[in-house]
C-alpha cells in the first residue's frame, strides 16, 4: 500500500533490454506501483525481467495489456515508440515513455493528440529533470544570485561500445549519440533556458566504424538569446567533474556527478549544494511522478510540450548535421 493507503498502480514493463534493468531496480521496494508483467519480442529477456520483479513474461504488449494493468512503461527501440504507444493508448493505459518519444516531429504530434483526445497520459522519460542537484541548481538560476546567464555547456561523454546494439542501427534507433544522448540534453537545455530557437550540429570523427555518429557537438541558442554547447559521445571520455556548466553575469554554477557547487563573482569561494548523481533515485522520482499524475494528485513534470520540443530540436539537429549553419526549431505547439 502506499503512504496514502492506496493499492500501488499495476505496471507493464513493455521492452526487457538495457533500461528496463534501471526500471527493475526501481521497482524494488517501491510502494507506488508494482509491474504486474514484462513484455518482450526475446522470451529469454521477458523471462529474465519477470522473474527478478516477481511477476509474469508475455510475448507482446497487447498480451500484457490484456492481463490487465494500470499504466505501462515502454522501454522499445525508438523506432517502435509510435506503434506501441498508440496501440497502449487506444487501449487506455497511460503511458511513460523512454527517450526520444518517436524519431520526428509528426508522430509525435500524432501521439500528443491522440493521448489529448482520449485524455488517456502520455509523458516521456528524462530522467535528469528529477536529479535533485538539478532541481536545486534550477532554483539557485531563478534565484538571480548568479546574475544574467550567459553560456550553457552540458557533456554527456563516455566510452561505450556500440558496435552490434541497435542503438547504431539508424533503422531502429533514428541516429546515433546525437538522437540517443543528445535527447537528455535538450530536455535539460530547455530546463535551464527555456524554448530553444535554433541548433547545429557538428560530426566528430568515427571511430567505432558505425552507421551512425559516434562523436558530435551540439550548438543552441535559446529564445532568450542564451548560447549553449553539447559535447556527445560513445568514443571518447571527457573525465570532467561536472555534467552541466552554467555561467552567469555574476556567478557559475556545476552541477556534477559527485557534487555539485556555485560560487558567485564576489567570493572567492565555492558553495556545495548536492551530493551528485543517482540514477536509479532520479527514475523512481520520474515513476512517483507519473503515478502522482495517474491518480490526478499531481501534474506530469515532463509536458506534452517538452515531449515535442525535444523531438523537434533533434530532428532540427539533424538537419544542419553536415550542412555548417544553423537550423531553426520548427514553432512547438500541442
Amino acid at each position: 500500500m502506499t503512504a496514502t493507503g492506496e493499492a500501488p498502480l499495476r505496471f507493464a514493463l513493455v521492452g526487457a533490454g538495457g533500461i528496463a534493468q534501471s526500471y527493475v531496480q526501481v521497482f524494488q521496494g517501491f510502494a507506488e506501483g508494482e509491474v504486474v508483467g514484462v513484455a518482450d519480442l526475446k522470451p529469454e529477456l521477458a523471462k529474465s525481467a519477470a522473474e527478478a520483479l516477481g511477476c509474469r513474461a508475455f510475448g507482446s504488449h497487447i498480451d500484457v495489456l490484456d492481463a490487465g494493468c494500470d499504466a505501462a512503461i515502454v522501454c522499445t527501440p525508438p523506432a517502435t515508440h509510435f506503434d506501441v504507444c498508440m496501440e497502449v493508448l487506444e487501449a487506455g493505459v497511460p503511458v511513460l515513455c523512454e527517450k526520444p518519444l518517436t524519431l520526428d516531429v509528426a508522430s509525435a504530434r500524432k501521439l500528443i493528440e491522440a493521448s489529448a483526445a482520449s485524455g488517456v497520459l502520455l509523458t516521456m522519460a528524462a530522467k535528469f529533470r528529477y536529479v535533485d542537484d538539478v532541481i536545486r541548481a534550477k532554483s539557485i538560476v531563478e534565484s538571480g544570485i548568479l546574475g544574467e546567464i550567459i553560456l550553457f555547456e552540458n557533456v554527456f561523454a563516455s566510452r561505450v561500445p556500440m558496435e552490434g546494439r541497435w542503438n547504431a542501427d539508424p533503422s531502429v534507433s533514428g541516429g546515433g549519440v546525437l538522437i540517443d544522448n543528445g535527447t537528455h540534453s535538450v530536455d535539460v537545455a530547455r530546463y535551464f533556458l527555456g524554448p530553444i530557437a535554433d541548433v547545429m550540429a557538428v560530426e566528430g570523427k568515427r571511430v567505432q566504424h558505425l552507421e551512425v555518429e559516434d562523436t558530435a557537438r551540439l550548438f543552441i541558442r535559446s529564445l532568450d538569446g542564451v548560447n549553449g554547447t553539447m559535447d556527445l559521445s560513445w568514443s571518447i571520455d571527457k573525465e570532467v567533474d561536472s555534467y552541466i556548466d552554467i555561467y552567469g553575469s555574476h556567478g557559475t554554477i556545476r552541477v556534477g556527478w559527485r557534487e555539485s557547487r556555485y560560487r558567485q563573482s564576489s567570493s572567492p569561494d565555492w558553495v556545495q549544494f548536492g551530493h551528485g548523481y543517482d540514477k536509479v533515485d532520479c527514475m523512481r522520482r520520474q515513476v512517483t511522478n507519473f503515478c502522482d499524475a495517474v491518480r490526478g494528485t499531481d501534474h506530469l513534470l515532463i509536458t506534452a510540450e517538452d515531449a515535442l520540443a525535444s523531438v523537434a530540436v533533434i530532428e532540427a539537429a539533424y538537419a544542419s548535421l553536415g550542412q555548417s549553419h544553423w537550423a531553426q526549431v520548427g514553432e512547438i505547439q500541442v
